[in-house]
């Protein structure tokens, strides 16, 4: 059974470090849906294949590039995943998570993280960003499982600010100011592939959700374990509301992520400026 061993995260940060000598990250950011371009914003120092690294799964997905590029951004060192893993390639949710505890003994204190995500509140719109107040785990599935190494984090971890607050302040009070429409959101993780039933967006809506995606929590999970401040962002890619649903391109979606992209962008940079620490 997959779960973290100590001695693995620190041969892979081995490796980056050696890599990368001089760095010293402060921030780990996920480049999801929305914020694969910010991987070309950063100065780069150094990018780093993931099959370079061990222990690091290896990505499935053709667009994604797979590789975890160090540097600059904003005027703060820090390591960004471009390509993540999701449980529907067949991963395990420790193997999803891996480079989250790398970035963690690597030094970074806080994670930003990003995803398309099907949008269930009728206030929202298409391409509107939900900054993550708070999130149902609904994968049937967790990374914290298995032994417990105390050096990682503690047996049981408490839930009660996965997102942090200040950070959620200060993402909506730079969208204010950049004319971004923000809202705050609870995010549910389904495994998927397949997108919801209309039966299941009745669910998932009933049960307090504003959007629904396939990523994020197992990432937020550990990052929250390892002690690490999270920031989590929610671009609303298509409407799903049960009583006018309708069949959803691929291409659509791609096409409002990356109209979007501009807008998360601002705000991750703000947030990066602005912030504390």
């Amino acid at each position: 059974m997959h779960h973290h061993r100590w001695e693995h995260v620190e041969e892979a940060a081995r490796i980056v470090r050696g890599r990368w000598p001089h760095g010293s990250p402060t921030v780990g950011i996920v480049l999801g849906t929305g914020l694969g371009a910010v991987a070309d914003e950063i100065a780069a120092e150094v990018a780093i294949p993931y099959p370079e690294i061990p222990h690091f799964p290896h990505s499935t997905v053709e667009s994604h590039r797979g590789q975890l590029v160090c540097g600059t951004l904003a005027g703060r060192s820090v390591m960004a995943m471009e390509g993540r893993f999701h449980l529907y390639e067949g991963y395990s949710a420790a193997q999803v998570t891996f480079p989250i505890r790398v970035m963690r003994e690597l030094g970074c204190r806080t994670l930003i993280v990003s995803n398309a995500a099907g949008g269930m509140n009728p206030m929202h719109s298409k391409g509107d960003i939900v900054v993550i107040d708070d999130h149902i785990n609904l994968l049937g599935l967790n990374p914290l499982i298995g032994p417990n190494d105390d050096r990682l984090g503690p047996r049981f971890t408490d839930m009660i600010e996965p997102y942090d607050r200040k950070l959620q302040d200060l993402a909506l009070k730079i969208a204010l100011e950049s004319n971004v429409v923000a809202h705050r959101g609870v995010y549910v993780a389904v495994t998927g592939p397949n997108l919801e039933t209309r039966a299941e967006y009745r669910f998932l809506r009933a049960i307090g959700a504003d959007v629904v995606g396939m990523s994020t929590v197992p990432e937020v999970l550990v990052a929250v374990h390892a002690g690490m401040k999270v920031l989590g962002f929610s671009i609303v890619t298509d409407l799903c509301l049960p009583d006018a649903l309708e069949p959803v391109k691929i291409e659509d979606i791609l096409a409002v992520a990356r109209e979007a992209e501009g807008k998360l962008r601002t705000v991750v940079r703000g947030v990066l400026e602005r912030m504390g620490g």
